[in-house]
């Protein structure tokens, strides 16, 4: 599995749904309202044979309030 960071930026007051529907389909390992230049931090395990850019593309980004993303991938634990 591949551990990635995505950190998303919502349309003003839409925060909330975001993370509703973020929820609903359960992609998610953990999920985090956050300060600063983005809204929202999204912990996700994607498996190794999936095409990372794609799994987040069709999983996520068609969900209505989600302005910007920027994903962090990592590659290992200490």
């Amino acid at each position: 599995m591949n551990c990635v960071f995505v950190q998303i930026r919502c349309k003003p007051g839409s925060t909330y749904e975001v993370a509703d529907q973020i929820s609903l389909r359960e992609i998610h390992a953990e999920l985090y309202s956050t300060s600063g230049s983005f809204d929202l931090l999204l912990k996700l395990y994607i498996p190794e044979d999936e095409d990372i850019g794609k799994y987040i593309n069709h999983n996520m980004l068609d969900i209505e309030g989600i302005e910007r993303t920027l994903t962090t991938l990592t590659f290992k634990a200490f």
